[in-house]
């Protein structure tokens, strides 16, 4: 059972005041909050033992690279992969998307080829894959979600052909909330020799996640948000997959050894991370993936659904409302419309009531075609949220109904 007040005391943002009023913080799948221990990782290393990892002899160096590999260690027990050299760091999930799209599509995909990417995809889900594509000459092939926000595998089946050579799908969809049945489409794509990249951005924070037994070819995530710091992102990749695609980008450490006559490169993780990278915030993405493993996955689960199907039922006690992603199996997320008022406009009066919320497409362009509309308001749940901000955020919404609605 999750103890919610000690949870909140490990996150001194949550305790302001917005505009006079206790903030409310709903926006947890743009970005989460960060707890005292990421930010004292960070200090720690910045300000008592920092130096330029794996390559000095002293004992500065040598010190942060072993809390940045021990963040690596932290990230292959998290997701229960088969090794730590399967562990890439990056930016965040769009620099690994892009990793994995320029490096794939440069090994495996040629002119003709077809990638298939849902339509309830984030951009950075779905603009690499383009590129990747007219770079080649290869072909996107949409896979449409239906009505309640689902995809069915029915449909995917019938998308794979002997062209496809890759599957983009998130694990969680960021506006509608689905959770897919990853499972189930890497069963169906790897028994035609389709690989599997998975947008993992929205569920690693709120599912338990085993690479393994989810038979992911590519996974990717961000510190972000799962309580670390911004800047800090993961590429996971099955080994002999990493092995057989060339380096994203060149420079240091991504090197064996260099001379003009060629180059050869490093060995595994580190083909794979060029130049310096954001060591600090490596070391707090540990100390967030330490936070997290404290807590039961399924305690988690149990207390962030609270929150979803409670804000659920009282919305949809107020008319007008539309709600968009109805599956059920979903994830703390929900977006929804009120009749009559603009989600911006939503959005700014629950600012002013000290209630963040986000507004807009939230870079889902074609989720927002699907329905024919502009936005949504969307809001999001964390481990942090309590049923009494719940409250608070469907009294503001009756509030603005009663001030807006025509």
């Amino acid at each position: 059972m999750i103890d919610i007040q000690k949870i909140r005391n490990q996150f001194p943002v949550l305790k302001q005041q917005v505009y006079g009023k206790p903030l409310v913080y709903l926006d947890s799948a743009a970005s989460t909050q960060k707890n005292i221990d990421v930010l004292l990782a960070e200090r720690q290393v910045t300000l008592d033992f920092y130096g330029n990892i794996h390559r000095a002899a002293h004992f500065m160096a040598d010190k942060t690279t072993q809390v940045f590999e021990a963040s690596r260690d932290l990230t292959a027990q998290f997701i229960h992969a088969g090794s730590r050299e399967e562990i890439i760091f990056t930016k965040g999930t769009t620099e690994s998307v892009n990793l994995a799209a320029f490096s794939f599509g440069e090994a495996f995909i040629r002119e003709g080829d077809e990638i298939i990417v849902s339509e309830m995809e984030h951009h950075s889900n779905i603009v690499p894959w383009q590129m990747t594509a007219q770079r080649k000459g290869a072909r996107i092939v949409r896979w449409d979600f239906n009505e309640k926000g689902e995809l069915e595998l029915p449909e995917l089946k019938r998308l794979i052909n002997s062209r496809t050579r890759l599957i983009a799908v998130c694990h969680v969809s960021n506006v509608l909330g689905t959770i897919n049945p990853v499972k189930e489409i890497a069963g169906l794509a790897h028994a035609s020799g389709v690989t599997v990249f998975v947008d993992g951005a929205q569920a690693v924070q709120h599912i338990a996640v085993d690479v393994q037994e989810l038979d992911a070819d590519f996974y990717a995530f961000s510190s972000h948000k799962m309580y670390g710091p911004n800047g800090v992102g993961v590429l996971y990749g099955k080994r002999e997959l990493l092995d057989a695609i060339p380096p994203y980008q060149g420079g240091g450490e991504m090197i064996s050894e260099v001379s003009f006559s060629g180059t050869t490169y490093n060995e595994l993780p580190y083909k794979f991370e060029a130049g310096t990278p954001h060591i600090t915030g490596v070391a707090g993405f540990g100390a967030a993936l330490a936070f997290l493993s404290k807590t039961r996955f399924a305690d988690i689960e149990k207390h962030e659904k609270m929150l979803l199907e409670m804000a659920t039922e009282e919305l949809s006690k107020i008319g007008g409302v539309t709600i968009y992603g109805t599956s059920p199996r979903k994830s703390g997320v929900i977006s929804f419309n009120m009749k009559g008022i603009h989600p911006y406009d939503a959005g700014m009066l629950l600012d002013k009531m000290g209630i963040a919320v986000r507004t807009g497409h939230h870079c889902a362009d074609p989720v927002m075609e699907h329905f024919g509309i502009p936005g949504t308001v969307r809001a999001s749940f964390a481990i942090y949220n309590t049923p009494e901000e719940v409250d608070r955020f469907i009294a503001a919404m009756k509030k603005i109904k009663e001030i807006l609605a025509v």
